[in-house]
């Protein structure tokens, strides 16, 4: 992993070092807390802000055998860094191996690689510099020369932290809040009616039928967009979609209200109209709407009831998406026009799928209106990121693709940025060395450097950025 590391010529060491490696960042989807970001979070040591929360970590652990008490349970901070210091040499192959001693590299400056032998040396040398001055979340952010971070935040949020970031001014990082409205259109999920009730207390919209929800939902959307917001996001595990009317949806809607479960169908028909209505607030605003598919949640109901949800017992599902994305894209369309939408799967099997039906939806004079996401989750590795450009490439146009982002919990997770860039650079310099693209080093690298940073900036249009970058 020294200065060349995934660049495999000349062409893409030229493209890497001179192009994209001091490229900006746009973090377009995150989960980082902006509670954290406005007080500048510090840790007290490598455990809290390497193993707190990273599910990624938790399923190699428990993967090498690692007993639970030092992945989420009372063992020290200590124990649980010495457990994924033995794990770390069984991950080669995983990028989790990659990552860790990126991360280490790029925030402490420490080369050495993490086993049983070096954990305790490299426990002191980093705890030493986490918890000296300049290593607080907001500190971690700049040192990765972050412009833009969008985090993840649910309808009901009042979105404090934002406006407490604002107002305040002195953190040169544009902090914006993403509209995730997942637990508005689970009409079958458990708390549903506890939530409908806190977003009437939010938004200040009675909410005594179907009409009153949706007044209450644009009225969030339209308080998002106050703050700055310019990205919505929905997890859609199962892709579905059934033709209706807003008579048939007000019936189903009283229905939930009264407590009771809906059938399938009506479940359809219900998220169908709700995704209708929001992608037209959506298209109205500017705002980029992104889908993320194929997801197979808390499968272990034991570690469930424990641990509760997003602690690493997730995997791929397979559901078939072609039919019921490309009429719900066609709807919205029909409807009130598309607004700008990025398709994710966790499923690498839908990567032509996808790659086809952005294809179907392009247009307004939108360079890459309708983005085929980024390799998501379970494919956030060499293979998977390649695979998905791949696909991209084969099947719509790569150099309109506004690249890579962290969707995670932890500050020091935008080393993944440099190693998505090094493949973004390394498949490029492979079409160079194989004559199937002319070895014109200045038109690529602009298109790196697209793909890097400015094709983002010119599609999402955050406020206060500047010109592309070069």
């Amino acid at each position: 992993m020294d200065d060349n590391f995934l660049l495999n010529n000349e062409t893409s060491i030229r493209l890497y070092h001179d192009y994209a490696k001091n490229m900006p960042i746009i973090d377009y989807h995150c989960h980082l807390s902006p509670k954290e970001i406005y007080e500048n979070k510090t840790f007290k040591n490598i455990t809290e802000a390497w193993l707190y929360g990273d599910h990624y970590k938790w399923r190699a652990m428990r993967s090498n055998g690692v007993e639970e008490k030092y992945i989420t349970g009372d063992a020290s901070d200590y124990e649980k860094f010495f457990a994924w210091a033995k794990t770390i040499p069984m991950t080669i192959g995983n990028p989790l191996y990659n990552w860790t001693h990126l991360e280490l590299q790029r925030f402490f400056g420490i080369n050495d690689v993490l086993n049983e032998k070096s954990a305790p040396e490299i426990w002191e040398k980093v705890n030493s510099l986490l918890t000296s001055e300049g290593f607080g979340a907001r500190d971690l952010i700049q040192k990765s020369n972050v412009h833009v971070v969008c985090t993840t935040d649910d309808p009901i949020d009042s979105l404090e932290y934002h406006l407490l970031l604002q107002e305040e001014g002195s953190f040169d990082v544009q902090v914006l809040p993403s509209f995730r409205p997942d637990k508005g259109l689970e009409i079958n999920r458990d708390g549903y009616l506890q939530w409908v009730q806190k977003l009437q207390d939010t938004s200040g919209v009675e909410i005594s039928s179907y009409d009153g929800f949706l007044q209450a939902m644009e009225a969030r959307v339209r308080f998002f967009h106050s703050v700055g917001g310019r990205v919505s996001d929905h997890a859609i595990d199962t892709m579905m979609f059934a033709e209706t009317s807003k008579e048939e949806v007000i019936k189903i809607f009283e229905e939930a209200l009264q407590g009771k479960k809906v059938s399938l169908e009506d479940e359809k028909k219900y998220k169908s109209f709700t995704m209708k209505f929001l992608g037209g607030l959506y298209s109205e605003l500017g705002w980029a709407m992104q889908f993320h598919i194929n997801a197979l949640r808390n499968n272990n109901t034991r570690m469930f009831n424990i641990l509760g949800p997003d602690t690493g017992y997730d995997s791929i599902n397979d559901d078939q998406i072609a039919k019921p994305l490309a009429r719900l894209l066609d709807a919205i369309e029909q409807e009130s026009g598309l607004p700008k939408t990025i398709i994710y799967s966790l499923n690498a099997k839908d990567n032509d799928v996808i790659g086809t039906i952005i294809g179907s939806f392009q247009g307004d004079g939108v360079p890459g209106k309708i983005q085929f996401g980024t390799a998501w989750w379970f494919n956030d590795n060499k293979s998977g990121m390649l695979d998905q450009m791949k696909s991209l490439a084969n099947l719509g146009l790569f150099t309109r693709f506004i690249g890579m982002l962290t969707d995670s919990r932890s500050f020091l997770s935008y080393t993944r940025h440099e190693y998505f860039r090094r493949l973004v650079c390394s498949l490029i310099a492979e079409w160079v060395e194989n004559g199937e693209v002319p070895q014109d080093i200045e038109f690529l690298g602009e298109i790196v450097q697209g793909i890097c940073y400015n094709n983002a900036k010119e599609y999402f249009q955050f406020k206060g950025l500047t010109d592309p970058i070069s």
